[in-house]
Formats: C-alpha cells, sequence, structure tokens
C-alpha cells in the first residue's frame, strides 16, 4: 500500500465525518496540510514496522504532555477513518506530582467520548526519597512508570503499550548513546518487554516535534506540564537537542537525513565485529 498516494483518506472539513476532537479545530489551509502530514508519518511507521493487527488492543499512555495528547489524537483519527483495525484505551498514570491538576486528564476524555482509565501509584515519593535533590529522575522514574503500564496493559487484555516519542526523541537517544554510552542504539518503534508478553510501539518515530507542537496548539489540547523530571536543568538530553537543533538550523533537513541513515545500515562499514564477520573477508580474485 503506497500511502502517499492515498490523498483521499483524509477529509479537509471538520464535522460529523471526523472524530469528536476535530469537530473545532482550524479550517485553514496550514492545518489540514498539518494534520495530513502527522498522519501520513504515523501510517507509514505503523506499515514500515509492521505495528497493528486487526482485532487487538493497544494501551496508550497519556502524559497530559503535548505529544501524548498528538499521539492519541492521529490514533483515534486513523482509527475513525477505518486504518487502524485496534482497539484504543487512553491510559494516565497519576504519579503523584505535587499541585497535578487530576480533574483535567479525566474530564477531557470524558468529553470527547474516549475510554480511558486513570490509574494512581505514587512513584514521585520513592523517585525523590531514592534520589539526591540536584540529581537526573528521568531514568528511576521512566522505569517505574514502564513497570505499572505493562501491568495494566495485562489487566486490560492489551497486545501494546503505545508511547509518544517522536523524531527528535530517537535522534536525541542516538547521540546520548553515542556520546554517552560507547553504543550506535537509538531508540526503536518497535520491541517487546523483557518479560516477552507486551510490545512497546512508537507510531510517531518519523513525526517532528516541531510539527506535533504546532498540532497541539491548534488542537487546543490541555497541556499538563511535568513538574518532576520537565524542570530539572542540564540533563544530556537538552544538551544533545541543543545540538541537534543547531545543526537543523546551519544545514536544514539534516534531522529527516539522520532518520534516514538509522535504516540504512552497513555493518560492513562499522568496526563491531559479532555484526560482520571480518576475519572471514579475503579477495575474491586472486592478483
Amino acid at each position: 500500500m503506497n500511502i502517499h498516494a492515498d490523498t483521499e483518506f483524509l477529509a479537509d472539513e471538520p464535522g460529523d465525518g471526523c472524530h469528536p476532537l476535530f469537530r473545532a479545530v482550524p479550517s485553514s489551509v496550514e492545518f489540514n496540510k498539518l494534520r495530513k502530514r502527522l498522519l501520513r508519518q504515523a501510517r507509514q511507521a505503523i506499515e514500515d514496522f509492521a505495528m497493528s493487527k486487526s482485532g487487538e488492543r493497544w494501551l496508550v499512555a497519556l502524559s497530559g504532555g503535548k505529544d501524548s495528547y498528538g499521539l492519541l489524537a492521529l490514533l483515534l483519527d486513523l482509527k475513525w477513518r477505518g486504518l487502524l483495525p485496534v482497539e484504543l484505551l487512553a491510559c494516565n498514570l497519576d504519579q503523584g506530582q505535587p499541585n497535578f491538576p487530576k480533574h483535567i486528564l479525566p474530564d477531557y476524555l470524558t468529553a470527547n467520548g474516549i475510554d480511558h482509565r486513570i490509574e494512581y501509584q505514587d512513584t514521585y515519593s520513592i523517585v525523590t526519597d531514592k534520589l539526591p535533590e540536584n540529581s537526573t529522575y528521568c531514568s528511576l522514574c521512566s522505569r517505574l512508570r514502564r513497570g505499572h503500564l505493562y501491568r495494566i496493559a495485562r489487566e486490560e487484555g492489551c497486545s501494546a503499550l503505545v508511547l509518544g516519542h517522536h523524531r527528535e526523541d530517537i535522534l536525541e537517544t542516538f547521540f546520548m548513546n553515542l556520546f554517552h554510552g560507547g553504543r550506535l542504539a537509538a531508540m526503536p518503534p518497535k520491541l517487546v518487554n523483557d518479560e516477552g508478553d507486551v510490545l512497546v510501539l512508537r507510531p510517531l518515530s518519523y513525526c517532528a516535534e516541531a510539527d506535533l507542537e504546532k498540532f497541539a496548539a491548534a488542537m487546543r489540547f490541555p497541556i499538563i506540564p511535568c513538574d518532576l523530571c520537565g524542570s530539572q536543568e542540564g540533563l544530556q538530553r537538552n544538551a544533545m537537542k541543543a545540538m541537534l537543533d543547531d545543526i537543523e538550523k546551519r544545514m536544514p533537513g539534516r534531522k529527516d537525513t539522520m532518520i534516514r541513515a538509522l535504516a540504512n545500515v552497513r555493518p560492513s562499514h562499522l568496526l563491531d565485529r559479532k555484526l560482520f564477520d571480518f576475519a572471514s573477508l579475503a579477495p575474491t580474485v586472486e592478483g
């Protein structure tokens, strides 16, 4: 299926022919182009990495940030149009952050007729108790959150946990591993958890963060800031983000080129002896 040639699968006018989330969206040409681009990219990632099977149920992690809102909206839009044959369950894990507005997500999801589950688990206290005040919370926070989401996926009969990581998240992870981990690894669009019973999917792998930010503003999502890790300065990921933004500013289009490079690997031109048998390499023609 060539989704780039399939131009009629998106309606240009909001109204009864769309999911309720999209009934009050801007009618501008600019927004329609943005919406179509994000939908095409999400659909392409789902197809490229064989993410969906008819009849499955997906647990869509919803943090209240722009990326997870965008993920949920795009998946609902694809499903509304008959292009995503899975059931969707939105799930927010309330981690006990101070001043977290508990009403926003359930009110928003209920008002738009979206199936959801709100789960309270005080991981905030665990993270702040075990780590010094000025340390980076992201790693431990993520592990605790992911464990609860896997459990919820099992309880709800979901085969996959779906996350809102985008193109920049993947590139930042690649350079963090390159500069600090001494390995070539990024953030895969599809993987299986350690227990082997839940898939982790990232349908926004081709989507640009700037597009998702514009999309969130146009959709008027009720964004909830992260007061746990989002407020910490000097994180390695922030340094990678700044570096990538500077490269993109100096050489526009490099981020797309980098994403394509991650899908075009040549083991024979790297140095990993486990991936390529350099010992057996020899001339094929005698001199």
